[in-house]
């Protein structure tokens, strides 16, 4: 599963876009010098997510929308088009 695919995956599941996610973690005063795991617990019991979901919103609270470029363009399960994650929502990415 690619990064974008965890983050559209969340949005199903929640409801919210990763961004509406994002500006609710700020909200409860998480940023960059948050932990993973409060995090993760937070998103465990406000949203049902698991492990694997919540360390993906870990990252984008925590470093920002910016990934690695080592599965950018691979073509491989976990490739995403862009380094660049987009936050607002799968129906409106340009990058699908």
């Amino acid at each position: 599963m690619s990064f974008q695919a965890y983050l559209d995956t969340i949005e199903t599941k929640t409801g919210l876009t990763p961004r509406q996610l994002l500006e609710k973690a700020h909200e409860k005063g998480f940023d960059e010098t948050t932990k993973a795991t409060p995090i993760v617990e937070w998103l465990a019991a406000d949203y049902g997510l698991g492990r694997g979901h919540a360390m993906a919103m870990v990252h984008v609270i925590t470093k920002g929308p910016q990934i690695s470029d080592k599965h950018v363009g691979t073509g491989t399960t976990h490739s995403d088009p862009t380094n660049t994650l987009w936050l607002d929502g799968k129906a409106t990415n340009p990058n699908p």
